[in-house]
């Protein structure tokens, strides 16, 4: 199936995770946030939300600063 990610398609398995996604896109783990067709996403939610055709996803870095 396809679901976009920062504008691109990409192609998953049904089923695959959040997590799985983004472990397979190779994000860190920590000091990104996560967007799913406009809602965020709590990093405690990411194994177990489900990706389905045609989800829209923004992953956006957290970036520190003064």
């Amino acid at each position: 199936m396809t679901v976009i990610v920062n504008g691109q398609p990409q192609q998953v398995s049904a089923g695959v995770t959040l997590a799985e996604l983004l472990t397979e896109l190779q994000f860190p783990r920590r000091g990104i946030a996560v967007e799913i067709n406009e809602a965020i996403v709590p990093r405690m939610r990411y194994a177990e939300q489900t990706l389905t055709e045609g989800d829209r996803l923004e992953v956006v870095s957290l970036v520190g600063g003064g």
